[in-house]
């Protein structure tokens, strides 16, 4: 499994629904019930994971894993690589069961399974959340610490942007330079304070990733730097030469 980097320590989790994250019981992931859960969850198996809930509805607010690192039951739905069968049917049973749609991975960081569900792209987990109420704003990226549209952005599952976009997600600079947003693009530039060169840069990177010639232009006239040196290795120039489009490396001069 991808290790995922993920969320929060119990005493931080305190309100709403979070209240019964912290009461969740925890098993290891040697533990039956544990081994049950996932592979009922994992195996696309809505059947099995009816019969586990109805002996034991508890589990639906389970945590598999340690004190220092677990797993909540709709994240062992969502994890690394996403796409489980029947995975839609499987979060609406644990979250009817009582599952913390917003609950945050146990650890060092704070995804939730929004953020996980985004970053690998599964539409059909994330639509299953979105309508089951799970926060479109959460915080917790494993590189940002922000919102899942920031993960969706980041590891490129641009139709999971945009489910989250119509879901209500607020859209960021970067956010609306890989999407080709244009219109919010101009509205952003136009904000006081303006964006920092940074995020000019990043953003300009993120619209040649995907493409976008007239979100590049944008930027370029915002006064995006096109020599920046960009994520992963790959520079801003690099990520336009990659796409194919010479007329977009050729607005980089």
């Amino acid at each position: 499994m991808l290790e995922r980097m993920d969320p929060t320590d119990e005493a931080s989790q305190a309100g709403g629904r979070r209240d019964a994250a912290v009461q969740a019981p925890l098993l290891a992931p040697t533990d039956p019930d544990a081994v049950e859960l996932v592979a009922a969850i994992t195996g696309g198996q809505p059947d099995r994971l009816r019969r586990v809930l109805a002996r034991r509805p508890h589990l639906a607010r389970a945590a598999v894993g340690d004190a220092q690192q677990a797993r909540s039951c709709l994240h062992l739905a969502t994890d690394w690589p996403g796409h489980f069968p029947e995975v839609a049917t499987t979060i609406r049973l644990l979250v009817a069961a009582g599952a913390d749609v917003d609950a945050p991975f146990v650890g060092t960081h704070r995804e939730r399974p929004l953020h996980w569900a985004a970053s690998s792209g599964d539409l059909g987990a994330l639509a299953a959340l979105l309508d089951a109420g799970a926060d479109a704003e959460a915080d917790g990226g494993v590189l940002t610490g922000g919102p899942p549209l920031d993960d969706a952005v980041i590891f490129a599952m641009l139709d999971a942007a945009r489910l989250l976009v119509a879901h209500g997600a607020t859209t960021q600079l970067f956010h609306a330079a890989a999407l080709g947003m244009t219109e919010r693009l101009r509205e952003l530039l136009t904000l006081d304070p303006a964006p920092q060169q940074d995020e000019l840069d990043a953003s300009l990177w993120h619209a040649c990733r995907h493409g976008g010639r007239a979100a590049a232009a944008i930027l370029l006239d915002a006064g995006a730097d096109p020599a920046f040196a960009g994520f992963g290795g790959v520079s801003t120039r690099q990520a336009a030469e990659a796409t194919g489009d010479t007329a977009l490396v050729s607005l980089l001069g």
